[in-house]
């Protein structure tokens, strides 16, 4: 068998990423597809009120807005996001996240 990169989601198949992971009333729930040293790739499911508070990451950190809309802060600035949108967050500058509404986005981090 070849070894494989991607976990956590059915090879030779199409797909609609947004369903792989489904909301739960007060909860973040995560579906991780890569960790390791270079890159993190992984799918999130907000609800409504959650969120990840402030931190910063060794990599830089592409959102892509799946469905419904988050508040994201990067260092001093706060804007909104919404379905369909994109927002990079520079490595090592202290950033976080709230769901405005219930919430799903697509996260790749990519390191040195």
């Amino acid at each position: 068998m070849k070894e494989k990169f991607i976990k956590n989601m059915e090879f030779s198949k199409v797909m609609e990423l947004a369903n792989l992971v489904e909301y739960q009333a007060g909860k973040v729930i995560s579906v991780t597809f890569v960790q390791n040293d270079a890159v993190s790739i992984t799918l999130f499911a907000f609800a409504k009120g959650e969120g990840i508070s402030t931190h910063a990451a060794s990599g830089d950190a592409l959102v892509y807005i799946l469905d419904g809309a988050a508040q994201i802060t990067i260092g001093e600035e706060t804007m909104k996001a919404e379905k369909g949108q994109v927002v990079v967050m520079p490595a090592n500058v202290p950033h976080g996240l709230d769901a405005i509404d219930n919430f799903k986005m697509f996260l790749i981090v990519v390191r040195k």
